[in-house]
């Protein structure tokens, strides 16, 4: 056989047969394979490390171990990479580079016979691996340069020791693949000296150290100590319900350790945690830890003394050795549900870097207001342009597909670091407000002159103008000027009032409250155009009350952003919201403004039959391809929070679902009520962008809030304390129910009551309180 997975053990690379197709492929797409290829795609190289690596030129040594083999399988790896000359300019390499990259295929496939290919794969980055069926007898650099030859194509020369990896890349990006990779030949390996592979005792007889026996063809694999014999391996599972240990161990330390692992000084005591942590989905198997929890006592080249590696086996057993065994620990689930927030980012369609691509063709209107501005910033530009342009409806109603009309209600937060490049929607806007500017100013004139004649505390002489009407708003206002231009822009012909802040602090400053939650409130009316208003008995009060039509555009960074809106993920308010953000790419080392195009007067009148429309539409209107497509993306978003097991992706896409298709009706109307591919597809962009900026910014919070509710609804009954309580809590999470039911002093002599009933246990690690099976056993839980 010649395919080898390689794995670590005690920080030693080892390695294992690959013995069918469909084990072959299933590693190729495991865990976050797929993801981690798309993000080298777009720069992140340090993500290469984390793929899947392959052997093809040699076999293991009788321990399992790839380090140091001269034996050689029945064929050769070899990689070709493609290095453009150094004198090209950026463009003139792509090019090189790109005309080389698409040739391959086609020669090495043309001389597979000759070459006796056997597999044939795009690499990460910007080359091809392959193997063929080894020259016995040439050695490996000859069969490499035998091969170069023949393909008329450089090897890389880092490629010709035999136990060079392959770093491998998903299925999709396959070639060819022969199975006969797979076939066996006769026996070059045995299992002589098992009992000597390591000096570590705990392993003698464990089955991720069996060697497996490369045999004929009717004995695919075997091993003395594993009476398993259906597997083909005797390795235990590389993941927990499809996500790989080392995943899970990297996002613990993330979380954490600040993402540093364990070094001289500290590594007894961040082992130990780690492995408390994660000794419940380890079966509790101290074989499987040591297969799980790398050696941090190993040195960089792998090796370890005997007597390192007896403190690395002796801190998991005290790990083990640990009680209670209450199933998973609280920090576990803090990791898993953190892996699974990143996750459901990826049901959006993008990545955990990268958002869904934005449509290349795009309908008329957005290319026309997105073709100013760089690249990057399109989609964010191609978002927040809504607001204005749903200004300009009045009067106006569309029907959803379960009958509930809703006006063109966006409020879109653009999310970003500092001097990203935020500004680059402000000129759009301002263009697509221009018209509405021109009409406020002759009303604020007409209002200015009235306040002169009709000075406040005193009678007024003349009434107010009722056909005054002012749309766009200035961040710093009153309750009273809010209220009066609510009333205002509904009497005059149900028009939305709108505002556009630098920071979205800003909008705590549209009424004297000017607090958070005062916000928020204003928010959840807005969008579903409740009433908004006040009623006074003063003569001189401002009275009224109108549904509230308010768009608004604000910017911030991702730190405020998750400041401001922290007590409103769960309420309802940030699901109302259209959120956008700008990611620059990873290649892209240039931190100076965006350079934008000429906005001129052919850029105004460009724009111009578009608002036009708007301007001119009334009454309802409804589309049945667009609510055909909103039913579509229901069921899709359905099937995708089942898939991720999101419960704040489902809870997000019913409102993203309805933002996304009054973009679609907007730009339905604002085309002349015609609906076309492009405006479909931008749609579901849209929808999907809109999901995956919230998962990214406020996913974990949502999933850890909403599974916080099941919890409590979970304890809900008799009114005993403990009940009230998860099954794991912390003694600030225990007064505060103390303090909920009433009950007087710190609660520190029934904590110990309980303890020494046996019916909970502290948890050192966490620091939490676990209820034991004592407990369980004497509720009935």
């Amino acid at each position: 056989m010649s395919v080898h997975y390689i794995y670590k053990q005690n920080g030693v690379k080892m390695m294992r047969p690959v013995l069918t197709r469909e084990e072959y492929l299933k590693l190729r797409n495991d865990g976050f394979q797929k993801e981690n290829v798309a993000r080298i795609r777009q720069g992140d190289g340090a993500l290469k490390a984390s793929l899947v690596q392959m052997n093809y030129s040699c076999l293991p040594n009788e321990d399992g171990s790839l380090k140091g083999s001269k034996r050689m399988s029945t064929t050769v790896g070899m990689d070709i990479d493609f290095v453009a000359p150094k004198e090209l300019s950026p463009e003139e390499k792509q090019a090189w580079l790109n005309e080389r990259m698409t040739q391959v295929p086609e020669l090495v496939l043309s001389k597979k016979d000759e070459l006796g290919l056997q597999m044939l794969e795009r690499s990460a980055t910007k080359g091809y691996h392959l193997v063929f069926s080894r020259r016995p007898e040439l050695s490996q650099e000859e069969n490499l340069k035998w091969a170069s030859e023949l393909l008329g194509v450089k090897f890389d020369a880092q490629a010709k020791d035999i136990t060079r990896v392959f770093f491998t890349t998903t299925e999709a990006e396959l070639l060819f693949l022969d199975d006969a990779i797979f076939e066996t030949t006769e026996t070059v390996l045995t299992n002589t000296n098992l009992t000597n592979l390591t000096n570590n005792e705990a392993l003698k007889n464990s089955c991720n150290s069996c060697v497996p026996v490369v045999a004929s063809e009717q004995s695919s694999s075997a091993c003395n100590s594993c009476s398993n014999k259906k597997e083909p391996t005797c390795s235990f599972p590389s993941d927990y319900n499809g996500i790989p240990f080392a995943d899970i161990i990297a996002k613990y330390w993330e979380l954490f350790n600040d993402g540093k692992e364990p070094v001289e000084g500290d590594r007894n005591a961040l082992t130990f945690e780690l492995a408390v942590t994660i000794r419940s989905i380890c079966g509790y198997s101290l074989e499987r830890l040591m297969q799980v929890i790398p050696n941090y006592w190993a040195k960089p080249d792998g090796t370890c003394t005997q007597e390192d590696l007896t403190e690395y086996r002796q801190t998991l057993e005290n790990a083990l050795n640990k009680k209670p065994r209450e199933g998973m620990s609280y920090r576990l689930k803090q990791v898993l549900q953190a892996l699974k927030s990143q996750q459901a980012v990826k049901a959006c369609g993008g990545t955990l870097t990268t958002p869904p691509a934005m449509p290349k063709k795009l309908p008329p209107l957005i290319k026309l207001l997105t073709k100013n501005v760089p690249l990057f910033y399109k989609p964010a530009v191609a978002n927040a342009v809504f607001p204005a342009l749903g200004a300009h409806l009045h009067g106006v109603k569309f029907r959803y597909w379960d009958n509930v009309e809703h006006e063109a209600t966006f409020m879109n937060i653009l999310i970003g670091r500092q001097s990203i490049g935020k500004g680059t929607i402000k000129k759009p806007i301002e263009f697509i407000m221009e018209d509405i500017k021109q009409r406020d100013q002759p009303n604020r004139q007409r209002e200015a002159e009235w306040k002169q004649k009709n000075p406040g505390a005193k009678q007024k002489k003349d009434p107010r103008p009722t056909d005054i009407c002012i749309q766009m708003l200035i961040d710093n206002l009153t309750d009273a000027v809010f209220n009066q231009r609510i009333v205002d822009a509904n009497n005059n012909g149900q028009r939305f009032i709108y505002t556009i802040v630098d920071e979205i602090e800003g909008l705590k400053k549209v009424t004297s409250k000017g607090t958070v939650d005062e916000v928020g409130l204003l928010i959840r009316k807005a969008f579903d155009n409740s009433d908004a208003g006040q009623e006074r008995v003063g003569a001189d009060s401002v009275s009224g009350i109108a549904p509230l039509r308010w768009n608004f555009n604000a910017s911030t960074t991702p730190p405020n952003a998750r400041k401001f809106f922290y007590k409103m993920v769960n309420d309802g308010t940030v699901s109302r919201l259209d959120i956008s953000t700008i990611i620059r790419s990873d290649d892209d080392d240039d931190d100076t403004a965006p350079i934008l195009g000429i906005y001129d007067h052919t850029f105004a009148q460009e724009l111009k039959p578009y608002i036009d429309r708007l301007e001119a539409a009334n009454g309802l209107i409804e589309c049945s391809q667009s609510k055909k497509l909103a039913l579509d993306i229901k069921q899709e978003n359905k099937d995708a929070a089942k898939l991720y097991e999101s419960e704040a992706y489902r809870v997000f896409s019913y409102r993203a679902n309805v933002i996304a298709w009054l973009k679609g009706m907007v730009l339905y109307v604002a085309h002349g009520y015609k609906w076309s591919k492009e405006i479909a597809d931008f749609v579901r962009w849209s929808e999907q962008y809109n999901l995956w900026c919230k998962m990214l910014y406020f996913g974990q919070q949502l999933e850890k809030e909403l599974r916080e509710e099941v919890e409590i609804q979970r304890q809900s009954g008799p009114q005993n304390l403990l009940e009230l309580l998860p099954d794991e809590f912390t003694k600030e999470q225990y007064r505060q129910m103390r303090q909920q039911q009433g009950r007087n002093g710190d609660g520190e002599s029934t904590l110990r009551v309980w303890q020494s009933r046996g019916y909970i246990a502290y948890d050192e690690v966490s620091g939490r309180y676990c209820k034991t099976e004592a407990y369980k056993q004497k509720f009935s839980v």
